[in-house]
């Protein structure tokens, strides 16, 4: 699968983490940063993985700050993208499954590396199922064309 990957400085050590992980899992990964620790705009990471992933450069997306909240939150902004905050297995099958989120979110600070990789691993290997959800992301799709931006 073709993934992109970015983070903040509070999480770029376990940004390292999953790209490793998933390099070896034999995903292609494309990381939109940070390189380092110095510090930088988590949104301006947030929106170009956003936008890559909107645009069909990339099949999923992974973020990661200090929570998971504010990269999450300035994905959300790019119209069409649906980036859901997960810190368990089962969020994130659901975030695929039930809400098809093209990006999942993780929270550096808050789950540590092995979980983050189950929580990757449950994402990357669940699929939409549709069913009743189809309606409601329908229904998202729906409200997200109707109200300005």
């Amino acid at each position: 699968m073709d993934i992109a990957i970015g983070c903040d400085e509070a999480a770029f050590t376990l940004k390292e983490t999953i790209r490793d992980f998933l390099e070896a899992e034999g995903h292609a990964i494309t990381d939109y940063g940070t390189y380092d620790g110095a510090p930088v705009l988590y949104p301006d990471i947030a929106v170009t993985v956003a936008e890559a992933i909107k645009a069909g450069t990339h099949e999923r997306g992974i973020l990661l700050c200090g929570t998971g909240i504010g990269v999450a939150i300035s994905a959300n902004k790019v119209h069409g993208i649906r980036a859901a905050q997960t810190h368990d297995t089962y969020s994130a099958e659901r975030a695929m499954k039930s809400n098809n989120a093209q990006i999942i979110t993780l929270g550096a600070r808050v789950i540590g590396p092995e979980l983050a990789k189950t929580i990757v691993k449950a994402y990357l290997s669940s699929q939409f199922s549709g069913g009743p959800s189809a309606e409601k992301i329908s229904r998202i799709a729906y409200y997200e064309e109707r109200l300005p931006v």
